[in-house]
């Protein structure tokens, strides 16, 4: 006589005998929550809970439990690659910044530029003389020989003005100094209310 097994849930019923039945469960092709009906049942009973198969469903191993795609997943190689991206340009960015700051002042090339000559009396009346050198690893910026902090630069360049009204500024540097120290003296200079900047050709 035949039996009547379904999925769980399932309104299409497949026929066989207990024998095949049995062994479709061994094999793994029904679980022991699908559903049969014997020939003398009238309704659909769990495999796991009907007499004559409830022994076989309690030896089955528990069936691997079903997985699904995450779709909700963050793909994290697009993520990586635009984090390289950034360190790359972050890394050659700093060191151009690094390579600008060691950049020697522009030179005058004798015959390009005609070189003005002032004699030191002209010196002493017109020009601020101020002098930057590196001594020790450290940048030291004389105002008419008085030692001055690079911050407090402006604000004594501006009592030299107002006192002696002399506007233009005669800068002497070496070459270790570098470029940003020299354009902030510069522009502590225009600050303080000088017109003209004169360098001191070696």
């Amino acid at each position: 006589m035949n039996w009547k097994v379904r999925h769980q849930g399932s309104p299409q019923p497949v026929e066989m005998t207990l024998e095949e039945l049995q062994e479709a469960l061994l094999d793994g092709h029904w679980e022991p929550t699908d559903e049969v009906q014997g020939p003398d049942d009238v309704d659909w009973v769990a495999i796991e809970n009907h007499p004559a198969l409830a022994e076989i469903a309690a030896d089955m191993e528990e069936p691997p439990p079903r997985t699904y795609d995450d779709e909700t997943r963050l793909d994290m190689n697009a993520l990586i690659d635009v984090c390289l991206v950034l360190l790359v340009f972050f890394m050659l960015t700093t060191t151009v910044a690094a390579m600008q700051k060691r950049l020697e002042a522009p030179t005058i090339e004798e015959g390009n530029v005609k070189i003005a000559v002032f004699t030191k009396d002209e010196v002493e009346k017109n020009m601020i003389h101020v002098i930057a050198r590196v001594e020790g690893g450290q940048t030291v910026i004389k105002v008419e020989g008085e030692v001055v902090d690079l911050d407090q630069l402006m604000p004594k360049m501006r009592r030299f003005v107002n006192a002696t009204r002399k506007t233009r500024l005669l800068l002497e540097h070496d070459d270790q100094v570098t470029q940003d120290v020299v354009v902030k003296i510069i522009d502590a200079a225009k600050g303080a209310g000088m017109d003209r900047v004169h360098f001191v050709v070696n």
